[in-house]
């Protein structure tokens, strides 16, 4: 097996803070790896220094003649109203043929490939960015956070392309189910060494716990052992009869090691807000229409929510899901029917919109100070800081200079500190590392009180949701069944829809003759022009008449992602009628040419 790229004693620090020390790693062909961390602890900066946008301080980046990286950037490289095809053109330096190829490897074809990539969702961006990367021919993809704000389908869906993509990966993630998906290897960043692992992110895990409880076993037995050889010693060293004994017993004393323990780095410590456990009906909804004065996203919503209930919305991006939670908090009003919330319910939000209006004025502390529910010690209010990342002088920094990512962290740790009992959360597991995930997920399992919640990460999903309701195709309905039959369920349309597609490409003509399918074969079939003019008028009269029924659909539909299905069926339709009608007219002329 071929090494694409060698770490070699590498070292990297910024002021006091040391992000590699004397860090080691091979990255070898066709191994695909995950890369995990806490956050700060250099993942991207590590990336960077392998793309050759930053030095080391000591040590080097061994690369291989044969290395070509790839990499999948977190900002957007697009330019205003640059079309997907453009930007592949342009990016890859690779004609539009070649370009439109690979995409349609990514489903990208119609509006989706001709169309501003301002107007596709961050699902469809990424395929367009992954699209790109492909037309350099990588032979190692560097992939930073790349499930970030991608709904569940899309996931799914790059976890299948990178499956069978037969090259290397190096992928940046939280997502421990996405990881585990695609990764056979784990890579670690702790305390500024690497740990090579040759196995899922799973398996690497518990082998550190277990490790772990090990060592702290054999340590304990140890010095165990120690004190014993120590007492014994002490009572027999200045016995002339003992004294022989006692001296060979220091020597075994002195062999005696204990096996070095890294110490533990800060570990997040979550509680969720006490609350009294209620009965009863928490959430009720009445012929419920959500969306916009100009565009309604979903009608005749009738769902209740018990007292204890943890409820996962799910759906794909665009779809609603959002609208609906803000809906339901009140910060968009419905457009019919009514919200109900039970007696005495005090809810608590997190979500972009209430980030972004946190006060400027205030210092990290002070916000949480006056979030905290009344009794709580100042040692509680700096242990959620810090379990937040707000440690040792970031509690004194000021709301105003902090990141969207620190916002959004702040928020949700004075949520965590009041009285709520019922936590409505937006994806909550966004600029949370692994760890802070879990112990997010461990608190929300304890919590009495109500949730309602979105995520994109799958692990914690599955750990905190009690009951799923689905935000599809203009309705909002509980889902019966687990999560896991609900992934079964996404999975078997994705893969339907995947067979579908195999099949019609095994059924396609070559290209050359591609272009006029139906005329074609007709035409073999048939030997009279004026009978052939017959099966192509019926031929036009039916894609004439499917043109006008979507120009009608799309006079109606308000959902987007239909808008844009629907705009690429009439394009496609609107290439076959010009061919029938051209081939028509043909025939026609050769007709007239006999008479």
């Amino acid at each position: 097996m071929a090494v694409l790229l060698q770490i070699a004693n590498a070292s990297k620090r910024y002021g006091e803070q040391v992000l590699l020390d004397g860090a080691n790693a091979i990255i070898s062909d066709n191994v695909k790896v995950g890369f995990i961390g806490r956050n700060g602890a250099g993942k991207s900066t590590l990336l960077r220094i392998l793309l050759g946008e930053e030095e080391l301080d000591s040590g080097e980046v061994i690369r291989s003649s044969s290395l070509r990286l790839g990499y999948l950037r977190q900002h957007d490289p697009f330019l205003p109203g640059e079309t997907s095809l453009e930007y592949l053109m342009r990016d890859s330096g690779q004609p539009d043929w070649k370009c439109g190829e690979v995409a349609g490897q990514f489903e990208l074809k119609g509006m989706y490939l001709d169309g501003p990539i301002s107007k596709l969702s961050g699902g469809w961006q990424t395929r367009v960015k992954l699209a790109a990367l492909l037309l350099h021919d990588p032979n190692l993809l560097l992939l930073d956070e790349p499930t970030n704000f991608l709904d569940l389908r899309t996931q799914i869906l790059l976890e299948h392309f990178l499956q069978e993509y037969r090259a290397a990966c190096l992928i940046v993630s939280h997502d421990r189910a996405f990881l585990g998906a695609t990764c056979s290897h784990t890579l670690d960043l702790a305390r500024g060494k690497l740990s090579s692992f040759p196995g899922k992110v799973d398996a690497y895990l518990q082998y550190l716990e277990e490790k772990s409880e090990h060592d702290e076993r054999s340590n304990a037995a140890i010095m165990a052992k120690r004190r014993h050889l120590e007492d014994f010693i002490a009572r027999n060293k200045a016995r002339a009869s003992t004294a022989k004994l006692a001296q060979s017993k220091s020597k075994q004393l002195e062999k005696l090691e204990l096996n070095d323990i890294a110490s533990d780095l800060p570990t997040a410590r979550i509680r969720a807000p006490r609350v009294e456990p209620r009965k009863g009906p928490a959430l009720r909804c009445k012929d419920l229409a959500i969306g916009y004065p100009e565009r309604e996203i979903a009608s005749g919503i009738g769902m209740e929510l018990d007292h204890g209930s943890r409820a996962a919305i799910v759906g794909d991006n665009g779809q609603g899901k959002t609208t609906f939670l803000r809906t339901l908090v009140d910060s968009l009003k419905p457009v019919a029917g009514e919200v109900r919330w039970g007696f005495g319910c005090k809810i608590g939000v997190y979500a972009q919109h209430v980030y972004t209006s946190l006060p400027d004025g205030q210092t990290v502390l002070g916000y949480l100070q006056l979030q905290a529910s009344r009794g709580k010690k100042d040692q509680e209010i700096l242990d959620i800081a810090g379990s937040f990342l707000f440690r040792g002088p970031n509690v004194r920094k000021p709301v105003s200079v902090l990141s969207g990512g620190e916002r959004a962290r702040l928020c949700m740790a004075g949520l965590l500190l009041s009285e709520c009992n019922i936590l409505i959360l937006d994806e909550p597991g966004n600029h949370l590392d692994v760890d802070t995930v879990e112990a997010l997920a461990e608190a929300l399992l304890e919590y009495e009180g109500t949730l309602i919640f979105t995520s994109h990460d799958r692990h914690f999903t599955k750990r905190v949701a009690t009951c799923i309701v689905e935000v599809r195709d203009g309705r909002v309905v509980n889902h019966s069944g687990s999560y896991d039959s609900y992934l079964d369920k996404v999975n078997s349309e994705i893969e339907a829809g995947e067979r579908e597609r195999a099949t019609d490409k095994a059924k396609a003509p070559p290209r050359a003759t591609a272009a006029a399918a139906s005329p074609v074969i007709a035409e073999r079939v048939e030997t009279d022009p004026r009978k052939i003019m017959k099966t192509l008028e019926r031929t036009i009269a039916q894609l004439d008449g499917r043109k006008k029924e979507i120009n009608i659909l799309l006079d109606k539909t308000k959902d987007a992602d239909i808008h844009i299905n629907l705009q690429m069926e009439l394009e496609d339709l609107a290439v076959k009628l010009n061919e029938a009608e051209e081939r028509w007219g043909e025939l026609y002329a050769e007709v007239e040419g006999y008479a």
